[in-house]
């Protein structure tokens, strides 16, 4: 069986696992309680020598030997913490990011060539920090906040050098500030080769928080406000697409129908009345001047509108 498609995780006792790894011979680590225990026996692991590491990796690339792998990555186990630990500032627990940490060092050992003339410590760090990066930019916040590879980049880096641009502003004014000046911006853009746009959106970025869209009610409120009640459209509301659906049949379909229902005095009435609307923004035919043209009183035409809008309303029921 190659080494390719072997799981090696049991094997190597990861902080969380935390596995029995009796097939390796070479003084496994022990069950263990808690990290600092973990942390405490990796730092007691022997070293490799670097004859021993070459006749190790060689052994691993030629024979598949599954033990001399085990043996290379117990070696180097103390490096994942030691690295490990310069992500602390970003708030995900250390355990998770040794964890992170061994599986880069596994890849590593599994491509390492030991006729490069490098020792793995070296080549492993770029494994290590790889997995450690990809955990924290997928876990650091719900939604990514770098993506490419020069918000990758800004990502690591930004945090870091505002906190040195603080400490000297602190120094010299005697005061502290959040936010970065227009030269501090400029020179970071020129120190990590960016663009001055991309800093001040990543800086907007990280200052930035999660917000949950649609929150739960909690004690003190019965219903919570959150960014969902202003950002939904009503517009394409279901329901509501359903409503103006039916609105626009009314009035179009609907409305012909109703008005085929009435005589022709009666729809005149009220198409003049209702339905048409002069240049000025008026409506039709007064009372008065229908009373005019049909030779009858203001007070007959207004019962024959009423009428004919009870007969047009019920002629819209039996449409709906």
């Amino acid at each position: 069986m190659s080494l390719q498609n072997q799981d090696l995780t049991p094997a190597l006792a990861l902080p969380v696992a935390q596995k029995e790894t009796a097939a390796l011979s070479w003084g496994l680590l022990p069950p263990l309680g808690n990290l600092d225990a973990y942390i405490t026996a990796v730092n007691r692991m022997p070293m490799l020598t670097p004859a021993e590491e070459q006749q190790l990796a060689r052994d691993l690339r030629d024979h598949n030997d599954v033990e001399a792998a085990g043996r290379l990555v117990m070696s180097h186990l103390r490096l994942v913490v030691s690295i490990s630990r310069q992500y602390l500032g970003y708030g995900l627990p250390h355990s998770d990011l040794i964890q992170e940490g061994n599986l880069g060092l596994m890849k590593a050992v599994k491509r390492f060539d030991p006729d490069q003339g490098v020792r793995l410590v070296s080549y492993a760090m770029h494994w290590i920090k790889a997995e450690i990066h990809e955990y924290i930019l997928k876990n650091w916040r719900m939604v990514k906040v770098a993506t490419t590879k020069a918000q990758r980049k800004l990502f690591f880096n930004l945090r870091s050098m505002k906190q040195g641009f603080k400490a000297d502003a602190a120094d010299d004014e005697g005061t502290h500030r959040d936010t970065m000046t227009e030269s501090e911006v400029t020179l970071m853009a020129q120190r990590l080769n960016v663009k001055r746009e991309d800093v001040q959106e990543m800086e907007m970025r990280l200052s930035g928080g999660d917000v949950l869209i649609d929150p739960s009610p909690n004690e003190d409120s019965e219903k919570a406000f959150g960014p969902i009640a202003y950002l939904s459209d009503a517009h394409h509301e279901p329901t509501a697409v359903l409503e103006a659906q039916h609105h626009d049949r009314l009035t179009s379909e609907g409305l012909a129908l109703a008005l085929e229902s009435l005589d022709a005095r009666s729809r005149r009435i009220v198409e003049e009345r209702w339905l048409k609307v002069n240049d000025n923004g008026t409506g039709g035919m007064t009372l008065h001047e229908l009373a005019a043209e049909f030779g009858v009183s203001a007070e007959r035409i207004r019962q024959i509108e009423v009428a004919a809008m009870k007969k047009m309303k019920t002629a819209l029921v039996e449409f709906a």
